[in-house]
């Protein structure tokens, strides 16, 4: 493992060979397109505005990858290049590098999101966005290159087995009856949260969100549909209500909101009001259409 680091951490130096200071900043600004914040942003935007059933399925994926790369970074606790050679550190991070997180997410969400844009566009993005994400990492000593491998791999692994087992999981989900079909992602959520200790954020709004999946059909079944105002007003409203849900409670409780069960209460509030509160309000303010009933099975993937 030494001498592949050293070969990364020389890929790194050879990298920024041409940095500059606007340089740099270019890549800090492209490099934000695999932030948390990104993602954050986008996923209510494909469920609400332009795709539900789309929308849940990349949701439910990229928080499943998502939480897989958290596990697996402490399972590997492998050092930034910085880290090994301060002078290479034009960026910095908290969590151990292997693998890249900004690789495997942007991997995970633009391979399974190819099929909402036409050809080749979806391809386009699907290959082209990880690559150069995933480039700004080594630039900014970030990251080695076998990070962003091990990233691009995982995240294709997951848009696979999407592709080949998603409709197939569906069909079983749905033929769940009652309370079992929320015991399924109580499970799942318990396993995160025993596999990896250290955050329950991840299993928090992975409940939630997959809580008000279930509920949904019944209680918000919206089109994500209609004109450009009604899509960006319900953006906006949408957005509204995950800021305050996301920051009230830091606000009212302060230290104690870090704590593990309220961080995953206040997670999963937040998922939830995604899948579900917002989408029960759009339909209330008349900025969303009611679906028919014979798009429940999808949305509950």
């Amino acid at each position: 493992m030494g001498a592949m680091l050293d070969w990364g951490l020389e890929v790194v130096r050879f990298a920024q060979r041409a940095a500059s200071p606007w340089l740099t900043a270019v890549v800090r600004g492209v490099t934000l397109l695999g932030a948390e914040w990104f993602f954050l942003a986008a996923l209510p935007l494909v469920y609400w505005c332009v795709d539900r059933r789309r929308g849940a399925r990349l949701g439910l994926l990229v928080l499943l990858s998502a939480f897989c790369n958290a596990w697996l970074k402490v399972f590997f606790a492998q050092p930034r290049p910085y880290q090994l050679d301060p002078s290479v550190g034009l960026a910095r991070e908290t969590s151990y590098g292997l693998p890249s997180g900004h690789a495997q997410a942007t991997a995970t969400f633009w391979g399974a999101a190819a099929p909402l844009f036409r050809r080749p566009w979806g391809l386009a993005l699907a290959l082209g966005l990880p690559l150069i994400i995933g480039l700004t990492r080594v630039y900014l000593g970030v990251h080695f290159p076998t990070d962003l491998l091990a990233g691009w791999a995982l995240g294709a692994l997951f848009v696979l087995a999407e592709a080949r087992l998603g409709d197939r999981i569906a069909r079983g989900f749905a033929a769940l009856r009652g309370q079992l079909r929320l015991a399924v992602p109580a499970a799942i959520a318990l396993a995160m949260n025993a596999v990896y200790e250290q955050d329950t954020s991840l299993a928090g709004v992975f409940f939630g969100f997959s809580a008000g999946l279930v509920y949904a059909p019944a209680a918000a079944p919206f089109s994500a549909g209609g004109t450009a105002a009604k899509r960006c007003l319900r953006y906006l409203f949408g957005v509204a209500g995950v800021a305050v849900l996301y920051f009230a409670p830091k606000l009212l409780l302060g230290a104690a909101a870090a704590a593990p069960l309220a961080r995953f209460l206040r997670y999963g509030i937040v998922g939830a009001w995604g899948s579900l509160g917002a989408p029960w309000l759009f339909l209330r303010l008349g900025l969303a259409e009611r679906e028919p009933e014979n798009g429940v099975q999808s949305a509950n993937a």
